[in-house]
């Protein structure tokens, strides 16, 4: 319940070492272990072991600001190899092998910045999409290090990608049970543009589903929904909104305003709370921003501001990316699984509250 996680929450633990804005960070648990690893306007990628609180890794090959970093579940579940991806202003994708110190390979397109990166949740994780400052998507095979697909359609830089749990009920409803190329039918694409417009793709045949408009700036981060919310998807923008939106219908859903500041990352949160009308449903969104707070919304009452966690001031000039995390064999007050909201700064901290 969220009333649980405001009444008790507190900043638990602090990560130092960037030494600028962290525009990226991800969760995963590696040979039991929670780690968190973050990419930064420093030109580093740096891995961190939240269970001893100390960094455990440093890569400083890139020559340009780290936009977004993630961990590939296919090299470890595949090949045991400890491995995460990373995209930059530099014009590459590197791939990174914490446990052994050592880039494993490179992605590089001339004149190209790759800005956003998810890997599938199909194949194991094999496939990588990537945004970039090109206007387009593309779509890698990560056994191969091949482009698949390139997705055109955007004016602008395209700042941020998901990619859908499995939609059943898309258009495609006669396909979905057909072996595509790649094992993607019935999973599709979010890409957010710096265009404000936000774009949903056919992953199989690379061709434009739907156009998401109604945001008066750029778009800097889009989520897809899940179980109940499979059909919506959530987008932060630097006209300082936070927009929920039906797939299907092509609509804006809800329009959240308070932030005084661009929008950086947005969240369907693991918290509920108390409502009537939808009894236990998960109903709860978050939002970052550079006006240095995460702020809870109530997706189903009136748009309302449910509460707001502020970052440091001095030490933190904004909210530039978050992440829930469910850390293993951590629990709080003995009766509960913990949740954690960990977050990354404009002057360099990484903060997770419990």
């Amino acid at each position: 319940m969220l009333d649980t996680f405001r009444s008790s929450s507190k900043l638990f633990n602090t990560f130092c070492g960037h030494t600028n804005h962290v525009l990226g960070i991800d969760y995963s648990i590696f040979n039991g272990n929670n780690l968190l690893c973050s990419g930064s306007s420093d030109q580093t990628v740096r891995v961190w072991n939240v269970d001893n609180n100390k960094q455990i890794q440093l890569f400083d090959g890139h020559s340009g600001n780290v936009f977004c970093v993630k961990f590939s579940q296919y090299h470890y579940h595949y090949y045991r190899q400890n491995v995460i991806c990373s995209s930059s202003f530099d014009h590459t994708i590197r791939f990174w092998d914490f446990k052994n110190n050592q880039q494993v390979q490179m992605l590089n397109k001339r004149k190209i910045t790759f800005v956003a990166l998810e890997f599938s949740p199909f194949s194991g994780g094999r496939y990588l999409c990537s945004g970039s400052d090109d206007n387009t998507i593309h779509l890698w095979d990560v056994e191969t290090y091949k482009p698949l697909h390139v997705f055109n359609g955007h004016e602008n830089c395209v700042r941020c990608v998901d990619i859908s749990p499995l939609q059943t009920n898309s258009n495609n409803n006669n396909e979905n049970n057909c072996i595509g190329v790649i094992g993607g039918n019935g999973y599709t694409i979010c890409s957010g543009s710096y265009d404000a417009t936000i774009c949903i793709w056919d992953i199989e045949t690379a061709k434009q589903y739907i156009i998401l408009k109604g945001h008066k700036d750029d778009v800097d981060s889009v989520k897809y929904g899940s179980n109940e919310l499979l059909n919506t998807v959530l987008s932060g923008s630097d006209d300082k909104s936070v927009c929920l939106w039906d797939i299907r219908s092509g609509q804006q859903i809800q329009v959240f305003n308070g932030h005084t500041s661009l929008v950086c990352a947005v969240e369907y949160s693991p918290f509920i709370v108390d409502n009537n009308e939808v009894g236990g449903t998960p109903n709860v969104i978050c939002s970052g921003s550079l006006d240095n707070t995460i702020r809870f919304w109530d997706i189903r009452s009136n748009k309302r501001e449910l509460y707001a966690i502020k970052g440091n001031d001095e030490k933190d000039i904004g909210i530039t990316c978050f992440k829930f995390l469910k850390l293993k064999n951590r629990k709080v007050n003995n009766d509960r699984s913990c949740i954690n909201l960990c977050y990354g700064s404009g002057k360099g901290p990484i903060r997770i509250w419990e």
